[in-house]
């Protein structure tokens, strides 16, 4: 994970270093946590496609990466999330 001077030192829109510390805030020692978009977006009083655009501006420069989950019987459930480091 990247710490606070780190973060703003990027190039990264306000919107994604918005949400990356959101993340980080929720995030266990691993770097992981599974806050739905939804969540985010209430949260951070963004709209639900604000959330997606930046959730997609840290994966593509490599700072988040996530995994889906599914609930037993099948259905969608929040996505899994990993704040890394990037190369």
């Amino acid at each position: 994970m990247l710490n606070n001077k780190e973060i703003y030192s990027t190039s990264l829109p306000h919107r994604a270093i918005a949400v990356y510390m959101y993340l980080r805030d929720r995030a266990d020692k691993n770097g992981s946590c599974y806050p739905a978009v939804s969540t985010i977006a209430t949260d951070l009083k963004m709209s639900r496609s604000t959330v997606k655009r930046a959730l997609g501006d840290l994966e593509k420069a490599k700072y988040l990466r996530h995994e889906r989950r599914y609930r037993q019987s099948g259905g969608n459930s929040s996505n899994l999330y990993f704040l890394v480091r990037p190369p």
